[in-house]
Order: structure tokens, then sequence, then C-alpha cells
């Protein structure tokens, strides 16, 4: 299936957003598939398994595309699991890595017997303590490496809240001894928008010196964090370099126990960037000395990204394409600066018009709030050809929902 195959295009976004209502959120359930595939056939013929972040988009209806698809799922939260769990996946493919958080989440992930990442040596005792050697666990470790498009989206490091710092392995394996707990895998994650394939070969590098020390282990966990192109020209992580570096350090550090250990990623905003459109509207345009804004009908409450990481997110009038290019600012109605590109070349802009973000499908919808009382947007599938309302637009009724008046 080409790139081509998988865009949807201006026309059909306008008609979508002319039966929907906007702004809106649109996925395409094609272009979810084709990233799955390109990172199946890249690694194909290893003992590579793929699990989706799904903190990234986890409407169900995308669940189940991306279960239907053979990819397992990777969560961050106890109500995560059980939205997986609700989709479909089985609690074997379900992976739950906690990250500071109260330890009757872990028995709660346990009891619904899924895949257990431990991020503390607090929560990791606590474990011993309650189940030993009973139920297998993954432990997180922080590799001290910086890596990330953004600090913000940097986990690795050694100023970073994640995971057990690999310096204090001594005491993780005295737990691990103490309590005779199981340990099925260890964890790193650098950090997102990772370019450099180099960056998980030095992750493995630090877990080669550790792999001996842990007995039962079964799994390496690589965690995620592929760059996808925003912009024009961007570049991406090279999938086919990364298997062939992956492959080549596993082949020159076997397992000491001689068990093959299977290589686990976890893939979000690669899955379903690319997925997604945020479908606006124009509704006034302001032309001052400094700038010429347009105002669409959503803001920070509906796409946060540009506004929290500097993000970009490539802008078209899909409803006057072959008009003259001008320069614009393109802001939000909320009551707090919102301001969605500065200066950007966009073809002209007439109020009514529909502009759309591209590359709108990872931690859009996912991160979006009722700030200033606004309705959250709708959400469609389209799938096969057909279009799927999978969530409806917020209404007033939804403000009040879980309010009580005195």
């Amino acid at each position: 299936m080409s790139q081509q195959e998988t865009q949807l295009s201006p026309e059909y976004l306008i008609s979508l957003g002319q039966q929907f209502g906007t702004p809106l959120y649109v996925y395409h359930a094609e272009t979810i598939s084709q990233q799955y595939n390109k990172l199946t056939s890249a690694f194909r013929g290893t003992n590579t398994v793929f699990f989706y972040a799904c903190k990234a988009l986890t409407n169900v209806n995308i669940l189940r595309h991306i279960y239907s698809i053979g990819a397992n799922v990777d969560c961050s939260s106890i109500n995560e699991v059980k939205l997986a769990l609700h989709a479909g996946f089985p609690p074997q493919r379900v992976l739950y890595t906690s990250n500071g958080i109260g330890f009757d989440e872990i028995v709660e992930a346990q009891s619904l017997g899924v895949i257990i990442n431990i991020d503390s040596l607090s929560n990791l005792e606590k474990f011993g303590q309650k189940f030993g050697h009973g139920y297998p666990v993954g432990i997180r470790l922080r590799p001290n490496i910086m890596a990330g498009g953004h600090l913000k989206m940097s986990t690795g490091h050694d100023k970073s809240k994640f995971g057990i710092p690999v310096d204090q392995i001594d005491r993780v394996l005295k737990l691990v001894d103490q309590y005779n707990l199981r340990i099925g895998d260890l964890h790193i994650h650098t950090g997102s928008e990772i370019k450099d394939v180099d960056v998980f070969v030095k992750g493995i590098e630090v877990l080669f010196d550790l792999i001996p020390k842990f007995k039962e282990l079964q799994f390496i966990d690589l965690g995620g964090g592929f760059k996808v192109p925003y912009k024009e020209g961007d570049g991406e992580t090279n999938i086919q370099e990364l298997a062939q570096k992956v492959g080549e350090a596993f082949a020159n550090h076997p397992n000491p126990g001689g068990r093959p250990l299977q290589v686990w990623f976890e893939p979000g905003k690669f899955l379903v960037s690319e997925c997604g459109y945020f479908v606006t509207k124009v509704n006034v345009l302001k032309e001052t000395n400094a700038a010429n804004f347009v105002s669409v009908d959503s803001g920070f409450n509906h796409l946060i990204r540009p506004m929290f990481y500097d993000a970009y997110h490539r802008i078209e009038n899909v409803s006057n394409t072959a008009a003259t290019p001008k320069r614009y600012s393109v802001v939000g109605n909320i009551c707090e600066t919102d301001t969605f590109a500065w200066d950007r070349t966009i073809n002209e802009v007439r109020e009514g018009d529909y502009l759309v973000f591209y590359n709108a499908g990872a931690y859009g919808f996912e991160m979006s709030s009722n700030f200033n009382s606004r309705y959250k947007p709708a959400e469609v599938l389209v799938k096969a050809g057909s279009a799927h309302l999978i969530r409806r637009r917020d209404t007033f009724e939804d403000l009040l929902r879980n309010q009580i008046e005195l």
C-alpha cells in the first residue's frame, strides 16, 4: 500500500467536516496498518514483538483495530489496562509499565493477569513481599542517556523521574535475592522523537552488562520514541537500520544463560500520528501591523502540542488549494495564548474555510480538555472507505455530568 493510498483527500476531509461538524478528529485505519507493516517487515525473521503505546490514542475502536493487525498494547495506567482488555486484548498481550503510582494499582494489574513493569525500588520491594517468585515482573531502568526531540519528551537522562537508575542496580539485585523475585524483562525508554538509531544501541549496551545478573530473563524492552516526520523534509527513524543494528548487537552478545531473548518495542506516535487529521473551520480573519491572524474554531483545549512542546503541525487550507499562498499566524479561540503557527505560508484564507492539521493522531484528542467550558470534539474513523463516528461531540450536559449541584 503506497503513501498516497493512505492519504485522505482535501475534498473528503471537507465533506467529513460538513457531515460531523468541526472541530473534528479524523483517523485513517489503513495508515495505522501501513505503519505497523513497516515495523514487522523490517524485523521479519527476528524475535521481536511490538506493543502499541496506547497513551498516544486510546479510543477503543483504535485499540480494536490495532489488536486486529497483530500488535500488542503498552499501558501507562490501570485504566488504560482496562480499556485494552475491554477492546479484546488478552492479558498476556497487555504490558503495564507503572510510573510513580500507588502499589494498589500494581496489585490490581496483577489480579488482571497482565505483564507488569515496576519503576521504583519501593514498589519492587512491596511486590516481592506480596508475590515473591509467584508472579513474573519486569524492571524499568533509567539508562542515564539524554535523547528525544524536546526536554519534556526525554525520559532516560540522569535527572529524569522515570525508572530505577542503573547505578542502583546493586539495590535491585538485593531485593531480587531477598524476595526470590522472578524478573522476566528489563525495560528502558530514553524519550520520544528519536531519529538516531544508535541511541537504541547505546541502551542495549547498558543492558548487556546487566543481563547476566538476571537468570530468568526472557525479554528486553527497548521502549519506543521513533521519530515521525511532521515537517516537509523531516527525517524519521530508519526502521530497517534499527532492525539491522539491534540484530547485530544481540548476535554479538548472546544471553549467557543460553536462552535467546525476545526484544520488545513500544511504538505509539509512530503508529497513529500520521493517521490523524484535525479539521477546523475559520471563524475570523484579523489583520494587524504585526501579523495576519487566522482564528479557527478550536484552541489548545483540543490540540495542545504546539503550545506544550513547541510542536509543528503542517496546516493546509483544504477549501482553497489553488489560491495564492500568504503568510498567516493561525490561532485559536481560547482566552489564553493558543497559537498553532506563527507566520506560516498557507493558501489564501477566507472566513468559513476549512483548515486541516496533519499528523494529528498522536496526543491530540488524548490530551484535550474542556478548558473555557468548551466541548471536546467528535472523533471519526475511516476504515475500508467508510466513515464511522467513534466519539460524539460533547454537549452541554457533558459539562455538568459529574458536577453535584447543591
